[in-house]
C-alpha cells in the first residue's frame, strides 16, 4: 500500500502568484518538497463551479488562462500535466450513487496550475479534476470530501484551492501589502481556531458566523474547496497551517494541510 498522502488547501491568491517568488510561492514548492510524491492528483478547484458533479477524462488536458486583463506572459504559461482516466473512472465509481459525469472538455484552471507551477514544476505528475456542485450546500461537498477519503491511502494527492476570506469587491489591486480588513482578519483567524479545536461542524456550517462570513465568503466558490480537504481528514490526523496571510486586505492565503 502506498503511504498516505497529505490532504492540503491552498489559498491562491491571485493568478500573479504563478509568475513571482515569495514567501507564499516559497511556501508551496517546500510543501512539494517535503510531502511523499503522489502517484496522481485530485485538484478541487474554486475556478471549476457550476451544475453538477464532474471529473476530468482528458489525457492531457489544456491549461486553461481563464481570467482577463493579466500581462502576456500569464497567458504564456502552459501546465502540461497528463491526465489520468482511470482515476476519474474511480472516482465516479467511489461517489455512487453520486451522479458523477466524466468531463473531456474542461481541462486545468487557474485555481489547479498557478499553485501546482509551484509545487510541482516538472508538470509530470496526473492531474484530475472534480467540479463543485453549485446546487449542494456545504454539508454535501464535506461529505463528499469524506468518500473521498481512502484516495489518500493509494497515492492520490487531495488538493483544495480557494481561499478562505475572498472578497474581490474590497480587494485593494495593486497594493498587495494592504493591512487586512478587520473583518476579513477575524474571520481567517475564526475559522483557523475552529479547526485547530476540532470544531469542523462551524467550520462547515461558516454562514453562521454573521457579518464577517458574509464579508468574508461573499460566494461560496473560494471556500468549499476547504470542506473537501477536511472531510477527507482521518482518525490521528493533524492539521498544520504550513502558509498564512492576507494579501489586498481582503484575499486570504491560509493554507490548511490536514495528515
Amino acid at each position: 500500500m502506498a503511504k498516505r498522502l497529505p490532504a492540503v488547501f491552498l489559498g491562491h491568491g491571485n493568478p500573479m502568484q504563478a509568475l513571482v517568488r515569495n514567501d507564499y510561492t516559497e511556501a508551496w514548492r517546500r510543501l512539494g518538497v517535503d510531502m511523499p510524491r503522489p502517484k496522481a492528483i485530485l485538484a478541487i478547484s474554486a475556478h471549476w463551479y457550476g451544475r453538477g458533479t464532474a471529473v476530468t477524462v482528458a489525457t492531457a488536458p489544456r491549461t486553461l488562462h481563464d481570467f482577463g486583463g493579466f500581462p502576456r506572459e500569464l497567458y504564456e504559461i502552459q501546465y502540461p500535466a497528463p491526465g489520468d482516466p482511470e482515476l476519474a473512472a474511480s472516482i465516479q465509481q467511489l461517489l455512487a450513487p453520486l451522479a458523477v459525469s466524466l468531463d473531456d472538455g474542461w481541462g486545468l484552471d487557474h485555481g489547479a496550475w498557478s499553485v501546482l507551477h509551484h509545487i510541482y514544476p516538472d508538470a509530470d505528475i496526473p492531474v484530475v479534476q472534480i467540479r463543485i456542485d453549485a446546487t449542494k450546500g456545504p454539508d454535501q461537498h464535506f461529505e463528499i470530501g469524506r468518500i473521498l477519503a481512502p484516495l489518500r491511502d493509494k497515492g492520490v494527492l487531495i488538493l483544495g484551492s480557494g481561499n478562505t476570506v475572498h472578497n474581490l469587491r474590497m480587494y485593494a489591486w495593486g497594493r498587495p501589502s494592504q493591512e487586512p480588513y478587520d473583518w476579513a482578519a477575524r474571520f481567517d483567524n475564526t475559522i483557523r481556531e475552529l479547526m485547530q479545536a476540532g470544531d469542523f461542524a462551524s467550520v462547515v456550517h461558516y454562514e453562521a458566523l454573521g457579518r464577517d462570513a458574509a464579508l468574508s465568503i461573499p460566494t461560496p466558490e473560494h471556500y468549499l474547496p476547504l470542506l473537501y480537504v477536511l472531510g477527507a481528514r482521518q482518525p490521528g490526523d493533524g492539521i498544520r497551517f504550513p502558509v498564512s496571510g492576507i494579501e489586498g486586505g481582503a484575499v486570504s492565503m491560509l493554507a490548511v494541510q490536514v495528515g
